[in-house]
């Protein structure tokens, strides 16, 4: 026990929040909003053949993150497989850019973003040869 299952994106428009992910990484949605009382999308982020979770994007129930706060929460990473058009796609869509990409030297592109809603996540795609 113990292994991330599920996560939630906490929106305040979720039609936005909905148009930028799917946009930018594919995901598609199931409203659950019934179950959850709420306005509640489950997410799909893959097949199930791959390695990764499943989510859910969720009403907000208080004020946005506070610009240049420091991050109070788990930060979710997604692998890309090329990471300056998973950017591309991220800024057509309404994206910033919250710490540019960067090395891990000898193992990937690592960089953060904030969503539509303020909500920052990570790319990250692997590359044995970044420096």
């Amino acid at each position: 026990m113990g292994r991330l299952i599920h996560f939630e994106v906490h929106v305040d428009d979720m039609e936005r929040a909905k148009k930028f992910y799917g946009e930018v990484f594919g995901w598609s949605f199931q409203d659950w909003s019934e179950y959850a009382g709420m306005p509640y999308y489950g997410a799909v982020t893959g097949n199930e053949e791959e390695l990764g979770i499943n989510g859910a994007l969720m009403q907000r129930q208080g004020p946005p993150p506070e610009a240049n706060q420091a991050l109070n929460g788990y930060a979710c990473t997604l692998g890309v497989e090329d990471y300056d058009a998973a950017e591309a796609r991220i800024l057509e869509n309404g994206g910033t850019v919250a710490m540019p990409k960067y090395a891990l030297p000898g193992m990937a592109w690592q960089g953060y973003y904030k969503d539509t809603e303020g909500n920052i996540f990570g790319i990250h795609q692997p590359d044995a040869n970044a420096k």
